[in-house]
């Protein structure tokens, strides 16, 4: 799916705490993920202008990825949005529902 002018995605930058709370409450997941994304166009109701969807990204995570691979908390993050923008369009992990 490729994105039309003026969706708007919500970016947001978390702890490990929050990333745990947000998981937990949302998603099932018992532990700290390093990105979340949450996408409302699926969503019953759903109108053009509307949230497109959010994204968490965890900089906890994407610090020490970043120190584990050798580039850059931003070259992390950066790679952790890319990831996150392709969940939103549609791409999924295998097993992911």
């Amino acid at each position: 799916m490729i994105l039309e002018p003026g969706v708007s995605i919500q970016v947001n930058i978390v702890s490990d705490r929050e990333m745990l709370q947000i998981g937990r409450k949302y998603k099932g997941k018992n532990y700290a993920t390093d990105v979340l994304t949450f996408n409302y166009f699926n969503s019953e109701g759903y109108k053009k202008g509307d949230l497109y969807g959010e994204i968490y990204i965890n900089i906890d995570a994407a610090i020490r990825q970043a120190g584990e691979l050798g580039h850059s908390v931003e070259v992390e993050v950066s790679l952790l949005l890319k990831h996150a923008m392709m969940h939103l369009q549609g791409v999924h992990h295998k097993g992911d529902p």
